[in-house]
C-alpha cells in the first residue's frame, strides 16, 4: 500500500489530460483545492456530498481535485461531450439545462431547452459520467462568476490507493447522490403518469 503522503495530481497522466480538456473548453484553471476546510463551513453544512467530512478528510479530498473560475454564460459542461470528471461548486451559481429534439416531422425545427435545476453553493454536477465514461446528459451554464472544484476518475482511483478510508467515504457519498437523483426523477414519472 503507498504511504498516505500528500497527492500530487499535477504528475499524474490522467489529471494532466484533464487540464488540458479543461483549459480547452477556456475555463480558467487556479491550481488544486488544497485548504479547501478554509473556504468556511457554508460548504460542509451545504454540500451533500460532503456534509459527513472532517476538515481534514476535506483538505485531502481538495488535494486531489483542481480549482476552475467560469465567468457569467460560459459552459462547465455541454450536454453530450464525452466526460470522465465532475464538478463540485465552490461558489456561484449554475443554470443546468437538457435539450429536447422536436418531436415529429419537424426536423428543422430548434430543439427545445428545459432548465432542469439551478445548482448552488455545494452541488455535484457530472458524476454520472464520471462514472460510466458516457456523454453528458445537461449542459451546466455559469450564471453568474463561479468557482468550482474538479474531480477526475484518475484523482478518485489515486486517492483511493493513498487514503482508502476517504476515498471509501467518497464513493459512498457519490453513490447516495446518485440513488437519490434516482429516487426523485422515479417520484416525477409516477406523478406524470398519474396526470395522464
Amino acid at each position: 500500500m503507498a504511504a498516505a503522503g500528500p497527492l500530487n495530481p499535477s504528475t499524474d497522466p490522467g489529471t494532466q489530460a484533464l487540464e488540458e480538456r479543461l483549459r480547452g473548453a477556456g475555463l480558467e484553471l487556479l491550481g488544486s483545492c488544497q485548504k479547501m476546510s478554509g473556504r468556511g463551513p457554508g460548504l460542509l453544512e451545504h454540500s451533500a456530498l460532503l456534509e459527513d467530512f472532517t476538515p481534514q478528510e476535506l483538505d485531502t479530498l481538495g488535494e486531489a481535485m483542481l480549482l476552475i473560475r467560469a465567468q457569467p454564460g460560459q459552459i462547465l459542461i455541454s450536454e453530450g461531450d464525452q466526460g470522465d470528471w465532475m464538478l463540485l461548486l465552490l461558489s456561484g451559481t449554475v443554470d443546468v439545462t437538457k435539450a429536447t429534439p422536436p418531436a415529429g416531422d419537424d426536423a428543422d425545427a430548434p430543439d427545445t431547452v428545459s432548465r432542469l435545476s439551478v445548482a448552488t453553493e455545494g452541488a455535484a454536477l457530472g458524476e454520472m459520467s464520471m462514472f460510466d465514461r458516457d456523454v453528458r446528459y445537461a449542459t451546466c451554464t455559469a450564471i453568474d462568476t463561479v468557482e468550482a472544484a474538479v474531480l477526475g476518475r484518475a484523482a478518485i482511483g489515486q486517492l483511493i490507493r493513498q487514503h482508502p478510508g476517504i476515498g471509501a467515504k467518497l464513493m459512498v457519498k457519490i453513490t447516495q447522490l446518485l440513488a437519490q437523483r434516482l429516487r426523485n426523477t422515479s417520484n416525477r414519472l409516477v406523478r406524470l403518469l398519474q396526470k395522464q
